[in-house]
């Protein structure tokens, strides 16, 4: 499908209807620059990102992966080998095990993945050469194994469907995608947060020591680099080592250099340097460490016996080699890992470590040269495509060793019959893929055993509570932090975050500032080459000399600057000014990729050149010579579909900056703020926040944390999901039945297509004390807006049989319907078919039958032929069990993807606000129903208007929501003009209070938005005037249908025989420690035995008067006499309590009351 014919509803956007324009009006930059905010989504952003990974990884990664890994060799047969010359990932098909050599499958759609209960999965084919009677044999198209696609990625059907083809699907054209269907089940790999890899970071300890660390990451090793200073000793420190080595040591074993080189190459001409490192000399000194040879041989001999070892002849993991060649393999391969060495020339890595020992030496004199671990530039984000890419390598070298294993079985028999046919192992191995990649994204479990890497929650349900719950989750980052340490750092929201991370969107809570969320212009890098980049940089200006060529007197004259590409110094320039200039000249031509990005460290006199994946960036508009490179003619274009986005970015118009270079430019916010000095311009100053804080009307007026309030409680508003959520049977699925645009919107909103998808309604609100049923934020609802449907809301649950086949070929089945003498269907079978099923639109009761299923009672026995008996079946039906009654409302019958048949049942409940339903506006405003009104007993405005909702005036001014009075007024203007360009409520944009004031005065209206009203009960008008106008309210999934509980008697828990807990199980209410203290504090006695022993779990013992110990039918164990035995009752949990401390060995002796001394 050409891209040009998908409708993806961002082209309207690019009409500026919003300040009452027409296409063919001048355009002002100013205000039109908003324009390049459709056109941004259009190819970049939100859920972009997580399909421009997937799609890195099944279309580059994958070939890498394998290509790294291609030929597999026998040891026991030296003249087989099997080689992968091709790997390709299809479009999905349905599941057919029994194909070896693939030939296309059956296509399979999402929607029908979902209602199957199947993986949405494409068949990974890989073509194979292995010899055969002495000639190179090809096999072409063999499936290795399946891999879950994800939805509007390259490898998906619904990749530049438009919205006619999206209808033939069954899809919804507003769906993100970017999540798996796993089992029927919606799962989205959240984006991880990881400290960046192969980055040398500075830090102090708790006891001022200084060290510096990288985290080396290459594809066959992750391991960790330490350099210390401890007591004026600096000492380099690996888990491959048993012990600190001096760092001198180290240095000289790498290159075998003097002393005076090693000065050089640390300290350049620096006597502060000099003098701080002059020290370490000494311990080699004392060691006895003077040439590389015994520097090898010191560091080989403390190597730990049993590390990992690199795989090969030369280095086998068998017995302890010399230390020589121990140390040699350490310094080579371990420590500093991603620096390599090439012929065992280690001067590259020397200067790596040196670099490291010298940006030590700094932060002991400049303490601000100490790094930030939560500043964002250090961060990088993993996304699906990486976590999958790291997932299926570990699977492919899983799958390659027992692939391994099977061919030396097979060549070790003596008289084989046939050649080795590598289809077979190939298909019964690869399942282990397919099993593996299924089972980390159900779970969330990613175990990568090559790593030692173990994360659980990678992976989350797709929530589809509302269109813009989905939508969040998307965006959302997680951090694999300790939730629990109240740590304030990590939490904090720092000035890096601006623009990158939505300031608002965070939950409350424990988990509050760990689980951030992307900002509406974000992207995340994906990776570029390094080599095109090292090419560009050694030849961009006049006198670049490489690293390698280069003294350590030269690396720290005053004007050299170290030019590092990922961390790893690579060149050495003297005009740094000139230089980066350049390369970002190259950029801005499209020479390079628009996503590298460059920063100048003036304080280590360094450049550092990013081409690495994870890195937050966002686009900005280049200013050059106090002038914006935007011009209308731009626009223009973009406005008639002549240029794009990506056209901009080649043009020099805009660019994207990282977090690093952030830091070297001068951002103006507004086009008034551009002088001589700025070099970057924002194009809107609202996409700051993220998707879901960007609903919020006007909320640079409100106080922060009701934004944060809203961006939790937006999420839970039940509204519209879909557009094909009739389709759908989710689990639990929620639905307004009339939801509404709201009257005040934002660009955000347009944007996400909100208004398209929306979750609220907009009610008249009048502010006011209307009798006591409004305390502590309750609302009053008017009877008569709820009879016409205002808040009404329809709940879908789904219930699910399954009818399986046992090992004895006996299967489940459907029964038929249980009738009286009179032929009417019993009670409890009242809504079934003669099929078994229950029948749409038919009313179901508490206990009634939704779904006949009958078990077989044999499922074990093999007997066959005579002997089989005939089964008998038991009924073990699936029933209602809610007690307010529902209407079924659809039924489906399928079969899995193992051909076992699937049943599911939806049901309907329609739910209208009742009292305790809680609502709330779009400003962290929120509160239950308290009291519903009749019509007529409401106040009534000189024009007739009665409000749908009262709301206490009480709420406003501790919580500071400006917002939602500008929205009152803004919706009032904007509906009594008929004008929707007034209803624009953009975070920092200037609001028009006295423009709008004006429009309502020119309509009849007081300018301040309140009315002269009437009461509905005495008919005398209200002493004062009452502010009223259109707010946005969202009904909320917390309603009292749900939650309504309480008990007398009921179940009891086996092993203490107390109250079981909760809704579900019919639980009692709890009466925890804090009400206990209550009482007590009270002096309630009698209460509190009666609640928390006669009402709860009171049981009669035996107890000896004597041992005080409990004894068993009136006989004491210990004492073994009846005579001193006597009963009391206590609690069944305190005698519980009392046996398994003796079970412990901790005797627990109880005093009767007649044996304590009475008081005089």
């Amino acid at each position: 499908m050409p891209s040009a014919a998908v409708d993806d509803g961002f082209e309207a956007l690019l009409e500026p209807f919003y300040n009452g324009k027409r296409l063919t009006d001048p355009i002002n930059t100013k205000q039109d620059k908003y324009q390049l905010l459709p056109a941004f989504l259009k190819v970049k952003g939100l859920v972009k990102q997580h399909i421009d990974s997937y799609n890195y990884f099944v279309e580059e990664d994958i070939k890498k992966i394998v290509e790294a890994n291609r030929v597999i060799r026998c040891d026991q047969e030296p003249s087989f080998w099997l080689e992968f010359t091709d790997i390709r990932v299809g479009k999905p098909t349905r599941n057919e095990n029994s194909q070896l050599q693939f030939h296309g499958g059956k296509t399979v759609s999402p929607m029908e993945c979902r209602l199957r209960d199947a993986t949405y999965a494409a068949p990974v084919v890989v073509d194979i050469a292995y010899p055969k009677n002495g000639v190179r044999n090809i096999r072409k198209n063999v499936q290795l194994c399946r891999i879950p696609v994800m939805l509007k990625s390259s490898k998906c059907y619904l990749n530049g469907a438009n919205n006619a083809r999206m209808e033939e699907l069954n899809e919804c054209p507003l769906d993100p995608g970017g999540y798996f269907i796993v089992g029927g089940t919606e799962k989205v790999i959240l984006i991880q947060e990881q400290l960046s890899k192969n980055r040398v970071i500075v830090e102090k300890d708790d006891k001022g020591g200084v060290q510096a660390s990288v985290t080396s990451s290459t594809h066959e090793r992750k391991s960790k680099t330490y350099v210390v200073l401890k007591k004026d000793r600096i000492l380099l420190t690996h888990n491959i080592l048993v012990e600190p080595i001096p760092i001198v040591i180290v240095l000289k074993a790498l290159g075998g250099l003097s002393d005076y080189d090693i000065m050089e190459l640390v300290a350049g001409g620096d006597s502060r340097y000099q003098d701080d490192f002059l020290i370490n000399f000494e311990d080699a000194a004392k060691a006895g460490v003077y040439t590389q040879q015994q520097a090898l041989e010191y560091v080989g001999a403390r190597v730990k016996m049993g590390g990992p070892r690199k795989p090969g002849p030369k280095f086998s993991s068998g017995p302890r080699r010399n230390p020589i060649e121990e140390g040699l393999d350490a310094l080579s391969n371990l420590i500093v890992a991603h620096v390599t060495v090439k012929d065992l020339d280690f001067y590259p890595k020397t200067i790596y470590i040196a670099m490291m020992v010298r940006r030590i030496l700094m932060a002991v004199h400049n303490p601000e040269l100490v790094d930030d671990r939560d500043f964002v530039g250090n961060k990088r984000l993993e996304l699906a495509g990486q976590l999958l890419s790291l997932l299926f390598e570990d699977l492919l070298k899983q799958f390659i060793s027992s692939l391994k294993s099977n061919m030396e079985h097979f060549f070790k028999k003596p008289n084989r019959t046939s050649a080795y046919d590598p289809l077979g192992p190939i298909g019964s191995n690869g399942i282990l893929i397919t099993q593996g990649l299924n089972r980390a994204i159900q779970s969330g479990n990613w175990t990568v055993k090559r790593f030692g890497m173990n994360r659980a929650g990678v992976t989350h349900v797709l929530s589809r509570l509302s269109y813009i719950a989905a939508l969040g989750m998307m965006t959302r980052i997680s951090s694999q932090f300790e939730k629990t340490r109240k740590v304030s750092g990590p939490r904090a929201l720092q000035p890096s975050q601006w623009g990158m991370l939505c300031t608002s969107d965070t939950p409350e809570g424990e988990a509050c500032g760990l689980v951030k969320n992307l900002a509406l212009m974000t992207h995340i890098t994906t990776e570029a080459g390094e080599e095109k980049v090292k090419k560009c940089v050694s030849t961009l200006i006049e006198g670049i000399r490489l690293i390698e060529e280069c003294s350590g007197t030269e690396m720290h004259e005053e004007n050299a600057f170290i030019i590092h590409v990922n961390g790893t110094p690579y060149a050495l320039t003297l005009d740094a000014a000139a230089f980066t200039k350049r390369f970002k000249q190259f950029r801005r031509r499209g020479v390079l990729s628009a996503f590298i990005g460059i920063h100048t460290s003036h304080a280590t006199a360094s450049i550092h050149i990013a081409t690495d994946e994870g890195r937050i960036c966002r686009p900005y508009i280049i200013v050059e010579n106090g002038k914006s490179m935007l011009e209308a003619a731009h626009l223009d274009l973009l406005r008639h579909k002549k240029a794009t986005f990506e056209d901009f970015l080649k043009k020099g118009v805009l660019e994207y900056l990282d977090v690093n270079e952030e830091n070297d430019a001068l951002i103006a916010i507004h086009e008034s703020d551009i002088n001589e000095k700025t070099t970057h311009l924002e194009i809107e100053p609202f996409t700051i926040l993220g998707a879901v804080a960007g609903l919020i009307p006007f909320p640079h007026h409100n106080q922060s944390p009701r934004n944060t309030y809203q961006c939790a409680m937006g999420k839970q508003a039940i509204g519209f999901i879909a557009y094909n959520q009739q389709n759908r049977i989710d689990t639990l699925h929620y639905t307004l039945v009339y939801p509404q645009r709201p009257m005040v919107i934002t660009k955000t909103i347009q944007l996400i297509h909100y208004d398209k998808l929306p979750a609220g309604q907009n009610a008249t609100v009048v502010v006011m004390s209307y009798s006591g049923y409004d305390i502590e934020d309750a609302l009053v609802l008017n009877k008569a807006s709820c009879d016409r449907g205002f808040g009404r809301c329809q709940v879908f649950k789904k219930s699910t049989a399954e009818l399986q086949s046992y090992p004895n070929r006996n299967r489940d089945r459907l029964g038929g319907v249980q009738r009286d003498e009179d032929g009417r269907p019993k009670d409890r079978f009242a809504v079934l078919d003669n099929d078994g099923l229950a029948i749409p639109g038919m009313q179901l009761k508490d206990g009634d039958i939704m779904i006949m299923k009958e078990t077989p009672l044999d499922q074990q026995s093999t007997d066959i032929g005579e002997d089989r008996k005939t089964t008998e079946f038991r009924p073990s039906p699936i029933s209602y069990k809610i007690k307010d009654p529902a209407i079924v409302d659809k039924v489906v019958i399928t079969t899995k993807e193992n051909g076992t048949p699937l049943m599911k049942v939806r049901t309907r409940q329609t739910r209208r606000p009742e009292l305790g339903d809680k609502f709330s506006s779009r400003h962290g405003q929120k509160g239950v129903v308290g009291i519903i009104v009749d019509q007529e007993d409401l106040p009534f405005s000189d024009k007739g208007l009665t409000p749908d909702i009262i709301m206490n005036p009480h709420g406003f001014p501790s919580r500071m929501t400006v917002g939602k009075l500008f929205e009152c007024l803004t919706g009032k203007a904007s509906v009594v003009a008929g004008r929707r360009e007034y209803g624009f409520g953009d975070a920092f944009r200037s609001h028009p209070v006295e423009e709008m004031g004006k429009v309502l005065i020119d309509y009849g209206f007081s300018w301040e938005g309140k009315d002269y009203f009437t009461s509905g009960i005495t008919g005398e008008p209200h002493e004062a005037y009452l502010f009223n106008g259109p707010i946005f309210y969202q009904r909320l999934k917390h309603m009292v249908a749900d939650k309504m509980h309480s008990r007398s008697r009921g179940p009891r828990a086996v092993l203490t025989r107390q109250p079981t807990e909760g809704r579900s199980r019919d639980g009692g209410l709890r009466l925890g420690e804090m009400e206990r203290d209550c009482l007590i504090a009270y002096g309630a006695s009698q209460l509190l035995l009666e609640r928390l022993m006669y009402s709860s779990d009171v049981t009669k013992v035996d107890v000896c008067e004597r041992c005080g110990l409990m004894g068993y039918k009136g006989y004491c164990q210990t004492c073994k006499t009846t005579s001193n035995v006597t009963k009391m009752s206590m609690p069944y949990a305190a005698k519980l309590l009392l046996q398994e401390l003796i079970s412990m060995n901790v005797g627990v002796r109880m005093q009767l009351e007649d044996q304590f001394p009475h008081p005089r």
